[in-house]
């Protein structure tokens, strides 16, 4: 019974990993649109594997390329592109440096992001990321010469939705509504590419759970390392009595039904998570 609890111990730690760590891809500077010849930086975020990753994409150049063989430079956990170019145009995501894809663990690549580079004269600075719902977003219209800021009108989904002055406009507490295709124009200049912008609702189930998860791993440990160790004293002390197999066994069961209770707790409540 000792080795089945320490076994499903080591399970609940592995499933609790597993649903709260995952790598996230960051992008700097984040926005996603650039022009040609500007530098982009992105980088994977893990703390427990900050070197088991690395960077790929697909464009209209060819899919699953890796960063560092055909595009960019790679070191420890940030690929580099310093001189875009249209061709770079694409989806960029992190994976596991073991080749494994989404499809087949969801802990082995991360969301992907969709960078434009434009060969034109106008750009639009949009998160690259998905904001929080509830959030303020700011866009930004920006042309290439000259580089202070001109008045601009701004689109969504091919729909006018307003001008910025200083070409700039605010989104106020963004739903999902706010969701779409978004552009903008610069007199005189020109149009920027189209980018999507997607908005993320707040999940606190799922912030519940976690706490509801730590906090019994705090209560559970210290019980069962303390019963562990009083098994074994009393293991030493009666060694020479021979003490009959019925006592023994009614012992380690009761040590380690508690844990037994809770694996199956958790478990549940994991995957009632993941059904969301």
């Amino acid at each position: 019974m000792e080795g089945t609890s320490v076994h499903r111990l080591l399970a609940l730690i592995f499933l609790l990993s597993r649903s709260t760590n995952q790598v996230h891809l960051t992008v700097d500077p984040s926005r996603s649109q650039f022009f040609r010849g500007e530098s982009v930086t992105l980088i994977c975020e893990d703390e427990n594997r900050p070197d088991g990753w690395t960077v790929r994409r697909n464009t209209s150049r060819g899919p699953m390329k890796q960063c560092g063989d055909e595009f960019g430079h790679f070191a420890g956990f940030t690929c580099s592109i310093n001189s875009l170019h249209p061709y770079d145009t694409g989806m960029y995501w992190c994976e596991s440096r073991s080749g494994s894809s989404s499809s087949s663990s969801s802990s082995s690549s991360s969301s992907s992001i969709q960078l434009s580079v434009s060969g034109g004269s106008v750009i639009l600075q949009s998160p690259v990321l998905p904001v929080m719902e509830g959030d303020d977003v700011t866009l930004s219209c920006r042309a290439r010469n000259p580089t202070h800021n001109l008045p601009a009108a701004f689109y969504k989904d091919g729909s006018f939705i307003g001008d910025g002055s200083s070409g700039h406009m605010t989104l106020l507490h963004v739903s999902s509504s706010d969701e779409g295709l978004y552009k903008c124009n610069i007199r005189g200049h020109g149009e920027s590419p189209s980018s999507r912008i997607s908005v993320k609702g707040k999940h606190p189930t799922t912030v519940s759970l976690h706490s509801r998860l730590v906090c019994h791993l705090l209560v559970v440990c210290p019980y069962f390392i303390s019963t562990l160790l009083m098994l074994s004293l009393f293991r030493q002390r009666t060694k020479a009595n021979d003490p009959p197999v019925s006592e023994e066994m009614t012992s380690s069961f009761h040590a380690g039904q508690g844990l037994d209770d809770l694996y199956e707790n958790v478990i549940t409540a994991v995957t009632t998570q993941h059904h969301f």
